[in-house]
Protein backbone atom coordinates (compact mmCIF):
# COMPACT_ATOMS: atom_id res chain seq x y z
CA UNK A 1 0.00 0.00 0.00
CA UNK A 2 1.45 3.47 -1.14
CA UNK A 3 2.43 5.43 2.05
CA UNK A 4 0.72 8.93 2.25
CA UNK A 5 1.57 12.01 4.16
CA UNK A 6 -1.79 13.00 4.55
CA UNK A 7 -2.22 14.51 8.18
CA UNK A 8 -6.96 14.05 7.89
CA UNK A 9 -8.51 11.26 9.13
CA UNK A 10 -9.90 8.90 6.60
CA UNK A 11 -13.66 9.93 7.11
CA UNK A 12 -12.60 13.74 6.48
CA UNK A 13 -10.44 12.73 3.72
CA UNK A 14 -12.79 10.77 1.00
CA UNK A 15 -15.57 13.29 1.94
CA UNK A 16 -12.80 16.16 0.88
CA UNK A 17 -13.76 17.91 4.29
CA UNK A 18 -11.34 20.12 6.30
CA UNK A 19 -10.45 17.94 9.56
CA UNK A 20 -9.67 19.60 12.31
CA UNK A 21 -7.15 16.81 13.46
CA UNK A 22 -8.52 16.22 17.03
CA UNK A 23 -7.17 13.03 18.71
CA UNK A 24 -8.42 10.39 19.15
CA UNK A 25 -11.87 11.42 17.41
CA UNK A 26 -11.91 14.69 15.25
CA UNK A 27 -15.26 16.87 15.85
CA UNK A 28 -17.02 15.68 12.19
CA UNK A 29 -16.51 12.02 13.11
CA UNK A 30 -17.91 12.81 16.97
CA UNK A 31 -21.22 14.40 15.28
CA UNK A 32 -21.24 11.42 12.45
CA UNK A 33 -21.04 8.84 15.21
CA UNK A 34 -18.27 7.27 12.67
CA UNK A 35 -15.08 5.87 13.31
CA UNK A 36 -12.19 8.18 12.81
CA UNK A 37 -8.68 6.32 11.53
CA UNK A 38 -5.60 8.55 10.78
CA UNK A 39 -2.88 7.45 8.84
CA UNK A 40 -0.44 9.65 10.24
CA UNK A 41 -0.20 10.95 13.26
CA UNK A 42 -2.13 14.55 13.34
CA UNK A 43 0.23 17.54 14.59
CA UNK A 44 -1.61 17.68 17.72
CA UNK A 45 -1.08 17.16 21.06
CA UNK A 46 -0.96 13.41 21.84
CA UNK A 47 -3.56 12.07 23.35
CA UNK A 48 -2.78 10.84 26.83
CA UNK A 49 -4.64 7.80 28.73
CA UNK A 50 -8.05 9.21 29.69
CA UNK A 51 -8.38 10.57 33.17
CA UNK A 52 -11.04 9.83 35.80
CA UNK A 53 -12.64 13.60 35.62
CA UNK A 54 -12.07 13.55 31.67
CA UNK A 55 -15.28 11.36 31.15
CA UNK A 56 -17.99 13.58 29.63
CA UNK A 57 -20.82 13.69 32.62
CA UNK A 58 -23.01 16.65 33.46
CA UNK A 59 -21.00 20.17 34.19
CA UNK A 60 -22.23 22.72 36.10
CA UNK A 61 -22.09 25.93 34.50
CA UNK A 62 -25.10 28.44 34.41
CA UNK A 63 -27.30 29.04 30.79
CA UNK A 64 -25.35 31.93 29.66
CA UNK A 65 -21.88 29.90 29.93
CA UNK A 66 -23.57 27.18 28.30
CA UNK A 67 -25.06 29.40 25.26
CA UNK A 68 -21.08 30.53 25.00
CA UNK A 69 -19.73 27.07 25.01
CA UNK A 70 -22.27 26.06 22.50
CA UNK A 71 -21.75 28.92 19.87
CA UNK A 72 -18.17 29.02 19.48
CA UNK A 73 -17.29 25.19 20.10
CA UNK A 74 -20.89 23.37 19.67
CA UNK A 75 -19.16 19.70 19.36
CA UNK A 76 -16.58 20.09 22.25
CA UNK A 77 -13.91 20.55 19.12
CA UNK A 78 -11.24 22.08 20.92
CA UNK A 79 -7.94 20.75 20.70
CA UNK A 80 -6.57 18.13 22.63
CA UNK A 81 -4.85 18.83 25.87
CA UNK A 82 -3.67 16.65 29.11
CA UNK A 83 -6.43 18.04 31.22
CA UNK A 84 -9.97 16.28 32.39
CA UNK A 85 -13.09 18.08 30.48
CA UNK A 86 -13.94 19.87 33.60
CA UNK A 87 -11.22 21.45 34.23
CA UNK A 88 -10.34 22.73 30.37
CA UNK A 89 -13.92 23.64 30.28
CA UNK A 90 -13.87 25.59 33.78
CA UNK A 91 -10.30 27.10 31.97
CA UNK A 92 -12.41 28.60 28.58
CA UNK A 93 -15.15 29.99 30.63
CA UNK A 94 -12.55 32.31 32.77
CA UNK A 95 -11.09 33.22 29.69
CA UNK A 96 -13.78 34.08 28.15
CA UNK A 97 -15.55 36.03 31.08
CA UNK A 98 -12.32 37.27 32.46
CA UNK A 99 -9.24 37.01 30.95
CA UNK A 100 -10.38 38.46 27.93
CA UNK A 101 -11.46 41.66 29.55
CA UNK A 102 -7.88 42.02 31.91
CA UNK A 103 -6.24 41.89 28.72
CA UNK A 104 -8.24 44.38 26.77
CA UNK A 105 -10.12 46.24 28.86
CA UNK A 106 -10.64 49.12 25.84
CA UNK A 107 -13.52 47.21 24.64
CA UNK A 108 -16.02 45.38 27.76
CA UNK A 109 -18.19 44.42 25.03
CA UNK A 110 -18.62 40.19 24.79
CA UNK A 111 -19.79 40.72 20.96
CA UNK A 112 -16.84 43.12 19.80
CA UNK A 113 -13.91 42.22 22.63
CA UNK A 114 -10.69 41.12 20.15
CA UNK A 115 -10.23 38.31 22.64
CA UNK A 116 -13.43 36.79 22.21
CA UNK A 117 -14.23 37.20 18.24
CA UNK A 118 -11.03 37.38 16.93
CA UNK A 119 -8.35 35.53 19.33
CA UNK A 120 -10.86 33.05 20.66
CA UNK A 121 -11.62 31.22 17.38
CA UNK A 122 -7.79 30.81 16.36
CA UNK A 123 -7.25 29.13 19.38
CA UNK A 124 -9.78 26.74 18.69
CA UNK A 125 -7.99 25.83 15.50
CA UNK A 126 -4.25 26.05 16.74
CA UNK A 127 -3.53 23.53 19.76
CA UNK A 128 -0.43 25.93 20.62
CA UNK A 129 -2.44 28.89 21.40
CA UNK A 130 -5.11 26.98 23.09
CA UNK A 131 -2.62 25.41 25.06
CA UNK A 132 -1.35 29.09 26.09
CA UNK A 133 -4.71 30.90 26.47
CA UNK A 134 -5.52 28.15 29.12
CA UNK A 135 -2.73 28.86 30.55
CA UNK A 136 -2.93 32.20 31.13
CA UNK A 137 -6.91 31.56 32.88
CA UNK A 138 -5.31 28.75 34.81
CA UNK A 139 -2.04 30.73 35.98
CA UNK A 140 -4.96 33.74 37.29
CA UNK A 141 -6.90 30.57 39.11
CA UNK A 142 -3.43 29.56 40.54
CA UNK A 143 -2.87 32.09 41.70
CA UNK A 144 -5.40 32.95 43.92
CA UNK A 145 -5.67 29.11 45.28
CA UNK A 146 -1.91 30.01 46.13
CA UNK A 147 -1.36 26.49 45.81
CA UNK A 148 1.63 26.18 43.50
CA UNK A 149 1.86 25.93 39.57
CA UNK A 150 1.73 22.42 38.69
CA UNK A 151 -1.14 22.68 36.14
CA UNK A 152 0.09 26.03 34.58
CA UNK A 153 3.69 24.33 34.21
CA UNK A 154 2.07 21.67 32.43
CA UNK A 155 0.21 23.83 30.50
CA UNK A 156 3.80 25.86 29.38
CA UNK A 157 5.81 22.48 28.50
CA UNK A 158 2.87 21.76 25.91
CA UNK A 159 2.72 24.93 24.71
CA UNK A 160 6.50 25.34 23.86
CA UNK A 161 6.66 22.04 22.70
CA UNK A 162 3.79 22.47 19.84
CA UNK A 163 5.36 25.80 19.09
CA UNK A 164 8.25 23.95 18.37
CA UNK A 165 6.52 22.01 15.74
CA UNK A 166 4.94 25.05 14.17
CA UNK A 167 8.49 27.08 13.63
CA UNK A 168 9.77 23.82 12.27
CA UNK A 169 7.24 24.53 9.31
CA UNK A 170 7.67 28.27 7.23
CA UNK A 171 4.31 28.49 6.60
CA UNK A 172 2.62 27.90 10.30
CA UNK A 173 5.93 29.44 11.71
CA UNK A 174 4.59 33.04 10.71
CA UNK A 175 0.55 32.58 11.43
CA UNK A 176 -0.97 35.41 13.28
CA UNK A 177 -1.57 32.40 16.06
CA UNK A 178 2.09 31.56 16.03
CA UNK A 179 2.72 34.92 17.36
CA UNK A 180 -0.01 35.48 19.56
CA UNK A 181 1.50 32.61 21.51
CA UNK A 182 4.85 33.15 21.39
CA UNK A 183 4.41 37.19 22.75
CA UNK A 184 2.05 36.26 25.30
CA UNK A 185 4.89 33.11 26.12
CA UNK A 186 7.18 36.28 26.93
CA UNK A 187 4.67 38.26 29.03
CA UNK A 188 3.95 35.25 31.01
CA UNK A 189 7.83 33.92 31.55
CA UNK A 190 8.39 37.70 32.40
CA UNK A 191 5.93 37.57 35.12
CA UNK A 192 7.94 34.96 36.61
CA UNK A 193 10.52 36.55 36.71
CA UNK A 194 12.19 34.84 33.94
CA UNK A 195 14.09 37.58 31.99
CA UNK A 196 16.42 36.69 29.68
CA UNK A 197 13.70 33.40 28.54
CA UNK A 198 11.17 36.24 27.57
CA UNK A 199 13.41 38.13 25.59
CA UNK A 200 14.02 35.07 23.86
CA UNK A 201 10.22 35.01 22.64
CA UNK A 202 10.56 38.47 22.13
CA UNK A 203 13.37 38.25 19.71
CA UNK A 204 11.58 35.35 17.89
CA UNK A 205 8.53 37.39 17.60
CA UNK A 206 10.79 40.16 16.34
CA UNK A 207 11.53 37.65 13.68
CA UNK A 208 8.53 36.97 12.83
CA UNK A 209 6.85 39.93 11.70
CA UNK A 210 10.33 40.92 9.93
CA UNK A 211 9.48 37.60 8.14
CA UNK A 212 6.37 39.03 7.23
CA UNK A 213 7.23 42.30 5.92
CA UNK A 214 6.95 44.67 9.14
CA UNK A 215 4.30 45.54 11.51
CA UNK A 216 1.98 47.24 9.19
CA UNK A 217 1.53 43.60 6.83
CA UNK A 218 1.22 42.10 10.49
CA UNK A 219 -2.32 44.65 10.86
CA UNK A 220 -3.58 44.01 7.61
CA UNK A 221 -4.44 40.53 8.50
CA UNK A 222 -4.72 40.38 12.13
CA UNK A 223 -4.69 44.33 14.22
CA UNK A 224 -5.05 42.58 17.40
CA UNK A 225 -2.23 40.74 16.68
CA UNK A 226 0.26 43.61 15.70
CA UNK A 227 -1.37 45.58 18.49
CA UNK A 228 -0.51 43.20 21.48
CA UNK A 229 3.19 42.17 19.67
CA UNK A 230 4.49 45.93 19.65
CA UNK A 231 2.65 47.22 22.90
CA UNK A 232 4.03 44.18 24.38
CA UNK A 233 7.31 43.40 23.65
CA UNK A 234 7.89 47.45 24.39
CA UNK A 235 6.38 47.32 28.15
CA UNK A 236 8.28 43.86 28.52
CA UNK A 237 11.76 45.13 27.59
CA UNK A 238 11.11 49.21 28.38
CA UNK A 239 12.16 50.13 24.50
CA UNK A 240 11.17 50.64 21.16
CA UNK A 241 11.26 47.38 19.28
CA UNK A 242 9.41 48.28 15.71
CA UNK A 243 10.13 51.66 13.92
CA UNK A 244 7.45 53.82 13.39
CA UNK A 245 5.71 55.24 10.03
CA UNK A 246 6.33 59.12 9.24
CA UNK A 247 3.50 61.47 10.19
CA UNK A 248 1.59 60.67 6.60
CA UNK A 249 1.54 56.94 7.26
CA UNK A 250 4.80 55.82 5.05
CA UNK A 251 6.85 53.05 6.06
CA UNK A 252 6.76 49.69 7.28
CA UNK A 253 6.49 50.31 11.10
CA UNK A 254 3.63 51.45 13.36
CA UNK A 255 1.42 53.60 11.60
CA UNK A 256 -0.42 56.89 13.19
CA UNK A 257 -4.08 57.19 13.68
CA UNK A 258 -5.83 59.25 10.77
CA UNK A 259 -5.89 62.04 12.93
CA UNK A 260 -2.20 62.62 13.31
CA UNK A 261 -1.69 62.71 9.46
CA UNK A 262 -4.16 65.52 9.19
CA UNK A 263 -2.29 67.45 11.06
CA UNK A 264 -0.02 70.78 9.69
CA UNK A 265 3.91 70.12 10.37
CA UNK A 266 4.68 72.33 13.33
CA UNK A 267 5.88 76.14 11.91
CA UNK A 268 7.24 77.52 14.88
CA UNK A 269 7.99 76.50 18.59
CA UNK A 270 5.12 78.27 20.38
CA UNK A 271 4.48 75.20 22.24
CA UNK A 272 7.38 75.40 23.87
CA UNK A 273 7.98 78.53 23.89
CA UNK A 274 12.09 80.08 24.32
CA UNK A 275 13.16 76.22 25.42
CA UNK A 276 15.58 74.58 23.25
CA UNK A 277 13.36 71.63 22.52
CA UNK A 278 14.61 69.26 19.50
CA UNK A 279 12.06 69.25 16.45
CA UNK A 280 11.08 65.62 16.70
CA UNK A 281 9.72 65.99 20.36
CA UNK A 282 8.28 69.22 19.76
CA UNK A 283 6.43 67.97 16.48
CA UNK A 284 4.67 65.34 18.84
CA UNK A 285 3.51 67.93 21.72
CA UNK A 286 2.30 70.22 18.50
CA UNK A 287 0.69 67.03 17.30
CA UNK A 288 -1.32 65.63 20.69
CA UNK A 289 -1.99 69.31 21.27
CA UNK A 290 -3.82 69.79 18.14
CA UNK A 291 -5.37 66.14 18.71
CA UNK A 292 -6.28 67.29 22.66
CA UNK A 293 -8.37 69.83 21.62
CA UNK A 294 -10.67 68.10 18.51
CA UNK A 295 -11.32 65.29 21.20
CA UNK A 296 -13.25 67.69 23.42
CA UNK A 297 -15.49 68.01 20.44
CA UNK A 298 -15.08 64.53 19.08
CA UNK A 299 -13.52 62.25 21.72
CA UNK A 300 -11.41 59.60 20.66
CA UNK A 301 -12.09 55.82 21.08
CA UNK A 302 -10.13 53.87 23.19
CA UNK A 303 -8.90 51.84 20.30
CA UNK A 304 -7.30 54.99 18.52
CA UNK A 305 -6.22 55.93 22.20
CA UNK A 306 -4.70 52.67 22.22
CA UNK A 307 -3.02 53.28 18.49
CA UNK A 308 -2.01 56.84 19.40
CA UNK A 309 -0.07 55.62 22.64
CA UNK A 310 1.86 52.84 20.67
CA UNK A 311 2.65 55.08 18.12
CA UNK A 312 3.80 57.92 20.19
CA UNK A 313 5.60 56.43 22.83
CA UNK A 314 7.39 53.90 20.23
CA UNK A 315 8.31 57.12 18.10
CA UNK A 316 9.54 58.90 21.49
CA UNK A 317 11.62 55.84 23.05
CA UNK A 318 15.25 54.67 22.26
CA UNK A 319 15.70 51.61 20.62
CA UNK A 320 17.94 50.22 22.62
CA UNK A 321 18.00 49.60 26.62
CA UNK A 322 20.46 52.46 26.68
CA UNK A 323 19.35 55.33 27.79
CA UNK A 324 21.83 57.64 28.60
CA UNK A 325 23.44 58.00 25.14
CA UNK A 326 21.69 60.65 23.86
CA UNK A 327 23.37 64.06 23.00
CA UNK A 328 19.88 65.95 22.86
CA UNK A 329 19.19 68.78 25.69
CA UNK A 330 18.08 67.91 29.52
CA UNK A 331 15.18 70.60 28.38
CA UNK A 332 14.19 67.72 24.98
CA UNK A 333 14.67 64.68 27.42
CA UNK A 334 12.59 66.27 29.86
CA UNK A 335 9.31 66.54 27.48
CA UNK A 336 10.42 63.23 25.80
CA UNK A 337 9.70 61.63 29.26
CA UNK A 338 7.06 63.42 29.91
CA UNK A 339 4.51 62.80 27.14
CA UNK A 340 6.00 59.04 27.35
CA UNK A 341 4.59 59.05 30.96
CA UNK A 342 1.68 60.96 30.05
CA UNK A 343 0.60 58.78 27.14
CA UNK A 344 1.13 56.02 29.55
CA UNK A 345 -1.06 57.01 32.18
CA UNK A 346 -4.16 58.07 30.08
CA UNK A 347 -3.56 54.77 28.44
CA UNK A 348 -4.00 52.86 31.33
CA UNK A 349 -3.14 49.24 31.58
CA UNK A 350 -3.72 46.74 28.43
CA UNK A 351 -2.40 43.43 28.14
CA UNK A 352 0.11 43.56 30.71
CA UNK A 353 0.94 46.01 33.39
CA UNK A 354 3.97 48.50 32.35
CA UNK A 355 5.46 48.93 35.40
CA UNK A 356 9.12 48.59 34.28
CA UNK A 357 8.67 50.73 31.29
CA UNK A 358 7.14 53.52 33.32
CA UNK A 359 9.53 53.39 36.27
CA UNK A 360 12.60 53.72 33.45
CA UNK A 361 10.81 56.69 31.73
CA UNK A 362 10.45 58.18 35.45
CA UNK A 363 14.27 57.51 36.10
CA UNK A 364 14.61 59.39 32.92
CA UNK A 365 12.54 62.55 33.65
CA UNK A 366 13.48 63.11 37.50
CA UNK A 367 16.82 63.23 36.06
CA UNK A 368 16.23 65.53 33.07
CA UNK A 369 14.13 67.66 34.90
CA UNK A 370 17.05 68.40 37.74
CA UNK A 371 19.22 69.08 34.83
CA UNK A 372 16.63 71.58 33.45
CA UNK A 373 15.33 72.96 36.23
CA UNK A 374 16.72 77.03 36.11
CA UNK A 375 15.58 76.98 32.53
CA UNK A 376 12.49 75.46 33.53
CA UNK A 377 12.06 78.18 36.18
CA UNK A 378 10.81 80.66 33.60
CA UNK A 379 7.88 78.51 32.33
CA UNK A 380 5.14 78.37 34.68
CA UNK A 381 2.96 76.60 33.05
CA UNK A 382 4.85 73.84 31.77
CA UNK A 383 7.03 73.40 34.80
CA UNK A 384 2.97 72.68 36.67
CA UNK A 385 2.48 70.50 33.63
CA UNK A 386 6.02 68.30 34.09
CA UNK A 387 5.33 67.55 37.60
CA UNK A 388 1.77 67.50 37.38
CA UNK A 389 2.37 64.15 35.27
CA UNK A 390 5.71 63.44 37.70
CA UNK A 391 3.64 63.04 40.91
CA UNK A 392 0.99 61.20 39.12
CA UNK A 393 3.48 58.78 37.15
CA UNK A 394 5.75 58.66 40.54
CA UNK A 395 2.78 57.62 42.88
CA UNK A 396 4.39 54.67 45.40
CA UNK A 397 7.89 55.36 44.04
CA UNK A 398 10.76 56.88 45.62
CA UNK A 399 10.62 59.73 43.37
CA UNK A 400 7.26 60.91 44.52
CA UNK A 401 8.71 62.91 47.86
CA UNK A 402 10.97 64.99 45.29
CA UNK A 403 8.55 65.58 43.00
CA UNK A 404 5.93 66.52 45.67
CA UNK A 405 8.18 68.47 47.39
CA UNK A 406 8.98 70.74 44.14
CA UNK A 407 5.27 70.87 43.51
CA UNK A 408 5.21 72.82 46.51
CA UNK A 409 8.13 74.83 45.83
CA UNK A 410 6.51 76.04 42.74
CA UNK A 411 2.95 76.68 44.63
CA UNK A 412 4.11 78.21 46.80
CA UNK A 413 6.42 80.76 44.17
CA UNK A 414 3.62 80.70 42.06
CA UNK A 415 1.30 81.73 44.32
CA UNK A 416 -1.20 79.07 43.67
CA UNK A 417 -3.94 78.12 46.23
CA UNK A 418 -6.73 75.82 44.20
CA UNK A 419 -6.18 73.63 41.99
CA UNK A 420 -8.11 75.69 39.33
CA UNK A 421 -5.16 77.21 39.26
CA UNK A 422 -3.14 74.61 38.40
CA UNK A 423 -5.65 72.70 36.05
CA UNK A 424 -5.71 76.22 34.11
CA UNK A 425 -1.62 75.64 33.45
CA UNK A 426 -2.11 72.07 32.66
CA UNK A 427 -4.82 72.60 30.55
CA UNK A 428 -2.61 75.02 28.51
CA UNK A 429 0.02 72.58 27.63
CA UNK A 430 -1.61 69.06 26.86
CA UNK A 431 -4.95 67.81 28.08
CA UNK A 432 -6.85 65.17 26.46
CA UNK A 433 -9.68 65.19 29.42
CA UNK A 434 -9.72 61.65 29.78
CA UNK A 435 -9.40 58.98 32.38
CA UNK A 436 -7.99 59.41 35.29
CA UNK A 437 -9.22 62.65 34.43
CA UNK A 438 -9.17 65.44 36.80
CA UNK A 439 -9.57 63.28 39.99
CA UNK A 440 -6.18 61.44 39.04
CA UNK A 441 -4.06 64.78 39.72
CA UNK A 442 -6.21 67.03 41.35
CA UNK A 443 -5.70 64.99 44.97
CA UNK A 444 -2.28 65.31 45.19
CA UNK A 445 -1.91 69.39 44.12
CA UNK A 446 -4.55 69.62 47.34
CA UNK A 447 -1.94 67.64 49.46
CA UNK A 448 0.67 70.37 48.06
CA UNK A 449 -1.70 72.99 48.91
CA UNK A 450 -2.65 71.23 52.29
CA UNK A 451 1.24 70.86 53.34
CA UNK A 452 1.82 74.78 52.69
CA UNK A 453 -1.39 75.59 54.43
CA UNK A 454 -2.28 78.13 52.44
CA UNK A 455 -5.50 79.95 53.74
CA UNK A 456 -7.86 79.54 50.82
CA UNK A 457 -9.11 82.71 49.01
CA UNK A 458 -12.80 84.06 48.90
CA UNK A 459 -14.63 82.52 45.56
CA UNK A 460 -14.17 86.26 43.98
CA UNK A 461 -10.77 86.51 44.76
CA UNK A 462 -10.00 82.94 43.55
CA UNK A 463 -11.72 84.22 40.05
CA UNK A 464 -9.20 87.34 40.08
CA UNK A 465 -6.27 85.16 40.59
CA UNK A 466 -7.27 82.58 37.73
CA UNK A 467 -8.03 85.15 35.69
CA UNK A 468 -4.79 87.04 35.87
CA UNK A 469 -2.67 83.37 35.75
CA UNK A 470 -4.62 83.15 32.53
CA UNK A 471 -3.40 86.52 30.76
CA UNK A 472 0.27 85.84 32.43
Amino acid sequence: MRRTLRRSCAACARSKYSCDLRTPTCSRCIKRRIQCEYANEPLTAPPTTPRSDAAPSSIVLLPADISRFNSLDPFDSYPQTRLGRQHVQRLIHSFLTKIAFQYYPLDLKECSNPFIVSWWPLALSDPALFHVSLQTACLDEELLAQRGFQTSELLMADSVALLRRKVQDQDLAVQDSTMNSVITLAAIEFGKGNIEVSQMHIQGVRRIVHARGGIKEVKRTSPLTARMVSWVSMILTGYAQFDTQDDFGVGDGISPIYEWRLIQPLSEPSDTGDLNVDEPVANILHRLRHLSLTAQQLPLSTTKLHDLACFVVHRLLPTDSDFSCSTLSSTTEVMRYALVLYMLIIHGTTYYPHTLILNQALAQFVKHYEQSELVLYTQDALRVWLLAIGMVASIGTSHYPWLSGKARTTAASMQMRTWDEVFSHVKSILWFGMAPGESGFRPHWDAVFNALNLPALPENQTDHLLNSTIVR
